[in-house]
This record gives structure tokens, sequence and C-alpha cells, in this order.
């Protein structure tokens, strides 16, 4: 079963970033290109009803599957990357996190108006990256279709957040 996999592939990292933090690290599912590509196949079947146009991805986990499903799907893969990483005319957006500030840019010219954007990332905790990222999207006209993740930490409700911008939230694993 998909989820055991990846659940007993993830490392907990006690007091991180800051004490309290139970940290649910991914990285070791990364040395089993298997596992990987599992993960990457199932995303994408969960994400396969909707007519995605790109697929938007947050810095840097974010990427690790966010590429692999774009190819898969053919379509166009976004950075939303931290302040002032893109080298181009960006949109920024600044929010909440659960331990601080953090402002997340797009460039300006990355989707055309109306295209349905997937926001996928590896782990989906209050939310508050993921809304940066839908409202960079709604900045540009985009619509989000829906939001995807490896890993959803139900316990703090970030789903609930999400529903604003799209009812369709997928997560692999849920702690």
């Amino acid at each position: 079963m998909l989820e055991q996999k990846i659940k007993e592939s993830i490392r907990e990292i006690k007091d991180f970033p800051k004490t309290g933090i139970f940290f649910k690290d991914i990285t070791p599912i990364l040395k089993n290109p298997v596992l990987v590509n599992e993960i990457a196949d199932e995303l994408v079947k969960q994400m396969s009803a909707l007519k995605l146009d790109a697929i938007a991805c947050m810095e840097s986990r974010g990427f690790w599957f966010g590429m692999l499903m774009a190819q898969r799907l053919n379509i166009p893969f976004i950075p939303i990357r931290k302040l002032g990483k893109l080298p181009y005319d960006t949109l920024s957006y600044t929010y909440e996190l659960e331990y601080g500030k953090a402002t997340m840019e797009i460039h300006s010219d990355a989707l055309k108006k109306g295209w349905n954007v997937l926001v996928h990332d590896d782990l989906l905790a209050t939310g508050g990256t993921a809304c940066a990222a839908a409202e960079l999207i709604k900045m540009q006209g985009g619509v989000v279709a829906g939001f995807s993740f490896v890993v959803e930490l139900s316990f703090l409700s970030g789903s609930e957040r999400l529903e604003k911008y799209s009812s369709n939230i997928q997560s692999l694993v849920s702690y």
C-alpha cells in the first residue's frame, strides 16, 4: 500500500525548525526511485479528472514531485519562490506561517488568464503557503483547479483554509 510505504520512509525531526514542531522530513523518499515514481504516478492519477493547464509548485520541496507531475501531464511547471529568488518581473504575496511570516513570488508572465492551475507542495500544514500560491494565481487571472500534497497534517486544518479556492484537495498521507 502506497500510504504505508510513504509513512515508513518519512523521518520525523523533533523541534525543527523551532521548539515544539515535529517536522515531517520527506527527503528519505528521494533515495527510493521506485517509490518516487509511484508517488508521482498516484498524484497524477488523483488529478486526472481535472483539465489542467499548468502546475504551480512552491519552493523547494514542492518542486520535487511537481516537476514530475507536469512532465507526465505535458503541461507547464510554474515555480513559486521566496521573495527575491525569481529573476524577472514578479507579483508577490505576504502571509502568515505557523512559525512566522513569509512572502512568495511568481513571475508576472507565468500563466495565461483563465488557465486551470493545480497547486502542489510536499506538505499541507496550516495552509498559509498554499493560500499564498492560490492568491498569486488569482492575481494573474488564473483559476485554482485544486491542491495536491504528498503529506497533510490534518490536525492543523489547513484544508479548511483552502476550500475557499477549490474543494479538490488531495493528499497521499495524512497525520
